[in-house]
């Protein structure tokens, strides 16, 4: 197959930190022909920095050309099925960031349109590419752990509203809060070690206090500050606790982009019947044992690698051969099912 052509539609943070530098580092396995965003100056400014492709600010542009192969969707939620569908159906693969859907109504759309096509539809559930998560996933497969029952997630962090009063923290355009934000990837990679269960009950409970006076709203810092809005919305969760059961183990967290506990917890315990892991989130892990009479700890050095670059790689891979990657919206509609599930709740 010659060389990939694609496009990058949103041109916001997670396309330039994330999408458009694996693109760039895939080398002459792709090259990016368009740069995607309502606001045109933000496409400028990617063709202007990586001395590539061109600048549109219709995304229905891109899916006329017959040339692009394959799209990353790097919009807000609300526009994911949207944008994903119209580019399956124009005979385009689609890289969707994270969640699949602002809804799982959108995700099962987007599923069952893919499997019409037969199009690659890969979701941005980026860690599930880390070396660490990697790591542990083989631990649970190889049996070292037992058999794994119960798995507790830990996302909390102090007062980390991203983009505050912007699309982050506006329902309409981002489905929910830190669950749908932060939660997916927690939980997605958690579905990904034990070997994708199904869900069979969520019991949950969210909360949305700490926000909600914008303008006096203290943080030490903030992602995607730039899209903060002081006049703006916050109707979301910044904190939640959710009791997932599967046909796997029992999942359990608790979840906050802001708390008044200065801390900052991001790991995940995976409980097995002979040994023990705590993943610390997108870094190394450590595993409890008993061997020859002791207790041991262990913390295995991690290969180098980049989950983008990872991601991005795969990606291209199933356009070229059709196989079907980790990242399928197969796996992530399952995710997007337990999100539904604790909002429903």
């Amino acid at each position: 197959m010659s060389k990939i052509k694609v496009a990058v539609i949103g041109c916001g943070n997670i396309g330039r930190s994330g999408h458009i530098p694996a693109y760039i580092s895939a080398g002459d396995e792709c090259e990016i022909k368009y740069f995607c965003d309502i606001i045109p100056e933000k496409a400028e400014k990617c063709v202007a920095d990586y001395g590539c492709g061109t600048a549109v600010a219709d995304y229905h542009e891109i899916l006329r050309d017959p040339e692009v192969d394959a799209v990353s969707v790097c919009v807000p939620n609300y526009m994911h099925k949207t944008i994903t569908v119209d580019a399956l159906r124009a005979g385009k693969h689609v890289l969707c960031e994270k969640p699949a859907a602002a809804c799982y109504e959108d995700a099962l759309e987007m599923q069952k349109v893919q499997h019409e096509t037969g199009l690659t539809l890969n979701i941005g559930v980026v860690t599930r590419f880390h070396k660490g998560v990697e790591a542990v996933k083989k631990l649970v497969s190889d049996g070292t752990l037992g058999d794994v029952y119960h798995v507790f997630i830990s996302f909390r962090s102090f007062r980390d509203i991203p983009g505050i009063g912007g699309a982050f923290t506006t329902k309409a355009c981002s489905g929910g809060g830190v669950l749908i934000d932060w939660g997916v990837h927690r939980v997605d990679q958690v579905m990904y070690v034990v070997g994708d269960p199904e869900p069979l009950s969520v019991s949950a409970a969210t909360f949305g206090y700490l926000g909600k006076d914008i303008k006096n709203y203290h943080y030490r810092s903030m992602w995607s500050e730039d899209t903060r809005d002081e006049n703006g919305t916050y109707d979301v969760d910044e904190s939640c606790t959710a009791v997932i059961r599967t046909s796997g183990p029992v999942i359990t967290m608790v979840g906050a982009w802001a708390q008044n506990i200065d801390e900052n917890e991001q790991y995940i315990d995976f409980m097995g019947t002979k040994a023990g892991v705590r993943l610390n989130y997108c870094g190394g892990f450590k595993l409890y044992s008993y061997k020859d009479g002791e207790f041991v700890t262990e913390e295995p050095p991690l290969p180098e690698g980049n989950m983008f670059n990872d991601e991005i790689n795969a990606f291209l891979n199933s356009i070229k051969t059709g196989e079907k990657e980790r990242s399928h919206i197969d796996y992530a509609v399952k995710t997007s099912m337990i999100l539904q599930g604790a909002y429903d709740s």
